[in-house]
């Protein structure tokens, strides 16, 4: 269900003042769901403008995944959607009720989309001295749409179309990106691709394509992925389902305490309330900004592998187009993780679950202030004060404009691009991710001589981790990303020493570590374990003791290829377990292609004139990407034939499910016009067909 929340007229004045906003909640006998608007200061006209969404048929568990059940009819006929409009009070008493309209789900299942002005009612409590004309009135645009779902064996051949997209050359000749061609909104078509993909584990693939055909065609490093492009939709959208834990753990604390600290941190010198101290209030927002970035920057190791994945390929395919802008390799990845997902995050919380509702206006508008530098650091331009428009903002960026900003920013996005398909000889050079002195146990790879401990210079990047005797010579040692098994800490009674860790290889071969201090010990086990838990052959147990005297310490075996007696740590979220029903998503895409079935037959025809006609391209056929003419049109006919077949068979269920329904019971009524229609359209077919 759409609710569109658009206007209010006439709204009571409550104490002399109107500050309205509305909740909006579906309600059924098992559950109840709420969301809330902004409010709207000083009018008892508002206007609103604001889209709810709400899922109907829910999972039936979030644990299983991809089981969808079907909630009872009557389940579905009992709920309702409701609308409260309150008052925002300052008062201690809490805030004020100013009416209500209650929108029976069944009602609006008659068919698919209402708009209407409604008289907003008194609450349902027996109290019928108000009328409801005293109250107002609310118009809304509630929109229900409904899926029918076959089971998976009628959706193979449109699902085995699309999920081959990404080896399909070139890509703009697939069925996905055919899809986000003739689709109105490429929103529109991001969100089930993306679901679809994530499902079968063919996202990062697919991203990787349609990025590269989009890199191929920009012609300024500086515009790189900056349109609403379906690869920017995508990856906007696979941001939001893969890193939403991602977002919870680091930016929700200190959102938290910002919502509830109310901390004033106003720096424009125009908007300063009475008794409010500037240079108190910039510090006050220094604070938060300096905290926040920290914290995003050291995130790097919790960011989920899928994101990492498709960053490497951004970074690759930029660097690769743009050979001679070094910064590119960044910007290509900033322009998603700081642009489009955590400066959002920052400014609208509640629109990725990090608070319930809106934030006040002065929390707003700090959270304002803190995104736009937060977005500016992340951004990594040259002239970064001349960003700002205002000028208070640019003295503000004043306090950041030092390199260890920017170098922060540059290690953040070197962990979170690194991770993934490692393709030696597709990098031109390794990205160096941690190097620092610590001490090591010999490995004993000399048949003769002391397992004794050495200082090193150690230095990991994506490529592999080394150490040699001091920094800058030749390696003593060098261990392959692909070799890490594993990496986890050692028990202190392994050797008599703290802040040890080891590095699990091959053949049960094990480097012992000992950091400088807990806090390094933690970074290295997390780094290395971030950039190596990809890794198909990674263990599930280990030792969390030494081999020492013919024995493990940990569990007393005595061979040293013993498995390991522990479960491993995994440290890391390897894949996002998500709840997508792979069946529901095709049948939203073939919805989407059978809707704008016009363009894909507009799109046939630009094909055919394309390959037959190749002299200046028509008009009308100038919107659509057309690489190869002849694999375009092919994948279309495909589309156009599997399409039409499952049109086939929901026309076949309709009519299967008419003849079983007598006329005149409870599902079809007497004078149920929906089942007129259908009869008279019915006969009008069988007509034709003789």
């Amino acid at each position: 269900v759409k609710v569109l929340v658009l206007e209010c007229q006439g709204l009571p004045i409550v104490n002399g003042q109107c500050d309205p906003y509305a909740t909006v909640t579906l309600a059924g006998p098992s559950r109840s769901e709420a969301k809330k608007t902004k409010v709207k200061k000083k009018t008892n006209n508002p206007h609103f403008d604001e889209v709810f969404y709400f899922e109907v048929t829910r999972p039936s568990s979030y644990n299983k995944k991809s089981h969808f059940d079907i909630e009872d009819v009557d389940e579905v006929d009992k709920m309702e959607i409701r609308v409260d409009l309150w008052n925002a009070s300052n008062l201690k008493f809490g805030d004020e009720f100013l009416g209500e309209l209650r929108l029976p789900l069944k009602f609006l299942r008659q068919s698919s989309s209402y708009e209407a002005w409604y008289f907003l009612q008194p609450r349902d409590n027996g109290n019928k001295s108000l009328k409801p004309d005293d109250l107002g009135s609310l118009r809304l645009n509630v929109v229900y749409t409904e899926d029918h779902v076959f089971s998976s064996d009628y959706y193979s051949p449109l699902r085995d179309l699309l999920l081959k997209s990404a080896d399909v050359e070139p890509v703009s000749a697939s069925a996905a990106h055919i899809l986000g061609e003739v689709c109105r909104e490429k929103q529109e078509a991001a969100i089930p691709l993306v679901r679809l993909f994530l499902h079968y584990g063919r996202i990062v693939p697919f991203i990787s394509a349609i990025a590269n055909a989009e890199v191929k065609r920009t012609q300024d490093p500086n515009t790189i992925f900056r349109g609403n492009s379906l690869t920017s939709k995508c990856i906007d959208e696979t941001m939001k389902l893969a890193g939403m834990h991602y977002l919870q753990v680091t930016l929700k604390p200190i959102i938290d305490e910002i919502c509830q600290v109310h901390k004033p941190c106003e720096i424009d010198p125009v908007k300063l309330k009475d008794g409010e101290n500037l240079e108190n209030n910039r510090e006050n927002l220094r604070q938060y900004v300096d905290r926040i970035f920290t914290v995003i920057t050291k995130s790097g190791v919790s960011c989920p592998t899928v994101m990492c994945d498709i960053f490497f390929s951004l970074r690759e395919s930029a660097a690769k187009r743009f050979q001679g802008d070094l910064d590119v390799r960044y910007t290509a990845v900033s322009s998603f993780i700081f642009l489009r997902f955590f400066a959002p995050a920052i400014l609208s919380p509640n629109l990725f679950q990090l608070t319930p509702h809106h934030p006040d206006p002065q929390t707003s508008r700090t959270l304002t202030l803190i995104s736009k530098t937060i977005q500016t650091l992340g951004s990594l331009s040259k002239s970064k004060s001349a960003n700002f428009k205002e000028s208070y903002m640019a003295t503000f960026y004043d306090y950041f404009n030092e390199q260890k900003y920017a170098d922060a920013v540059k290690n953040f996005l070197d962990l979170i691009s690194s991770s993934g398909r490692r393709d030696h000889k597709s990098i031109e050079q390794p990205i160096l991710l941690k190097e620092g002195f610590m001490i090591k146990r010999a490995q004993g790879r000399k048949r003769f001589g002391m397992k004794n401990f050495k200082k090193r210079w150690f230095r990991l990047t994506n490529h592999e981790f080394t150490y040699q005797k001091s920094k800058g010579d030749h390696p003593l040692c060098s261990i392959p990303i692909e070799n890490i098994l594993a990496v986890e800490r050692l028990e202190e009674e392994s050797f008599k020493m703290k802040n040890m860790f080891q590095v699990i290889q091959p053949e049960r071969r094990v480097l012992y570590i000992q950091a400088n201090n807990c806090v390094e010990a933690k970074d290295w086990i997390d780094i290395l374990t971030k950039v190596s838990q990809c890794n198909k052959k990674r263990l599930t147990v280990y030792h969390p003791s030494a081999y020492l005297n013919g024995h493990w310490l940990c569990c007393k075996a005595t061979a040293d290829n013993t498995p390991g007696c522990t479960p491993c740590t995994g440290g890391l979220p390897a894949n996002i377990q998500l709840d997508i029903d792979g069946d529901r998503e095709t049948e939203r895409i073939y919805s989407l292609f059978n809707l704008y079935m016009p363009k894909l037959e507009k799109m046939q025809e630009a094909c055919g004139s394309k390959s037959v006609y190749d002299g200046p391209e028509e008009e009308e056929y100038s919107t659509f990407i057309i690489d190869d003419p002849k694999e375009t049109y092919k994948t279309l006919k495909l589309i156009i034939e599997g399409v039409g077949t499952l049109e086939q068979e929901h026309a076949q269920y309709k009519r299967d499910k008419f003849k079983k329904t007598k006329y005149g019971s409870q599902e079809h009524p007497i004078g149920d016009k929906s089942f007129q229609t259908y009869i008279r359209q019915q006969s009008e077919i069988s007509a034709h067909s003789i």
